[in-house]
């Protein structure tokens, strides 16, 4: 009998031990958080690569990206000139179509600004992520 209980202990515990690397693992992913979406650093980079390719070109989609010019005042760590660009929560690239709530700013130069969004925000403005 004691020796099924031990057993019993031990796999409770090694099954939460287990788990928990996997929790950390995803909360350390989550480079961005946007309302309730998590963006991780490969995807913020996507999103302002492919701005930043359209912005050096002159080329759009659907009007993105476009002169982002920061009447909420944040304190971005890069100079400006400012893009934004739609950040997808689906992890696609955007192309088209409706571009959400999210954006990432970047500047003429391609250096990320930052992440920002509509979400949580009064009227057309937007909140740092």
């Amino acid at each position: 009998m004691f020796q099924v209980k031990t057993l019993l202990a031990l796999l409770v515990t090694s099954s939460v031990a287990l788990a928990l690397p996997a929790e950390i693992e995803a909360r350390q992913s989550c480079a961005y958080t946007c309302g309730s979406v998590c963006y991780s650093s490969s995807a913020v980079s996507a999103a302002v690569s492919k701005g930043s390719e359209l912005e050096a070109s002159g080329d759009d989609v659907n009007n993105y990206p476009h002169v982002y010019n920061n009447y909420e005042g944040f304190d971005f760590p890069v100079d400006p000139t400012y893009y934004e660009f739609p950040i997808m929560s689906s992890g696609s690239v955007y192309n088209g179509g409706s571009p959400g709530a999210d954006r990432v700013v970047f500047n003429e130069d391609g250096e990320l600004a930052g992440v920002i969004t509509h979400t949580g925000a009064s009227g057309n403005n937007f909140v740092s992520c």
